[in-house]
């Protein structure tokens, strides 16, 4: 698998998402997991390898996306995505995206890691002003690590989101540009 290490974080690296065979493979496998899909939304929806493919072609054409790969740099394996989504320049935001497919990676800090290196990416480089994003409210390891990243609770969608039968609240939060501290990206040229 193809990967390059654009964002280079201490334990991880953010490449740009890969179309090959064998990532296509990977997504298809995390997006048919209910561990993952309960927690972004897609349960409802079934992916099968030419449709992982088809998603994954179009998402890199859209250049109102910025969609990335998280690699372990050790090892260089995929465990998850990061995303940054839906831009809108003229308020100058876009909707960060994130998930750790590889269960061995959960739990343990790489996620915050992916986040805090694209919120940079996000603010010093695409000049950004603000990122927001969505959650299901009973997801509290995720509301956990976005709290600790920087964003802030902006409010609440009450029954937003049905999953297994039953109704579930939608949670926003966002981050604003001058909220964002930190030096995260070790790949840098210029400092």
């Amino acid at each position: 698998m193809e990967h390059f290490k654009k964002l280079l974080g201490d334990r991880i690296y953010l490449s740009p998402k890969s179309a090959s065979a064998e990532a296509i493979e990977k997504y298809a496998e995390w997006m048919n997991d209910f561990e993952v899909t309960d927690y972004i939304g897609r349960t409802w929806q079934l992916n099968s390898l030419s449709n992982e493919k088809e998603w994954l072609e179009n998402s890199a054409k859209d250049t109102n996306n910025r969609l990335f790969d998280i690699v372990e740099i050790n090892s260089d394996k995929l465990i998850g995505t990061v995303s940054l989504e839906n831009f809108n320049y003229v308020e100058r935001s876009a909707v960060l995206g994130i998930f750790i497919g590889d269960k061995d990676y959960r739990s343990n800090g790489y996620g915050a890691e992916a986040i805090k290196l694209i919120q940079e990416y996000g603010f010093r480089y695409l000049n950004l002003h603000s990122i927001r994003l969505d959650l299901l409210s009973v997801n509290e390891r995720a509301h956990k690590c976005y709290l600790k990243c920087g964003f802030k609770d902006t409010g609440c969608s009450r029954e937003q989101i049905f999953l297994n039968g039953k109704y579930y609240d939608k949670l926003h939060m966002d981050i604003l540009e001058n909220e964002f501290e930190g030096d995260y990206i070790r790949n840098k040229n210029i400092k």
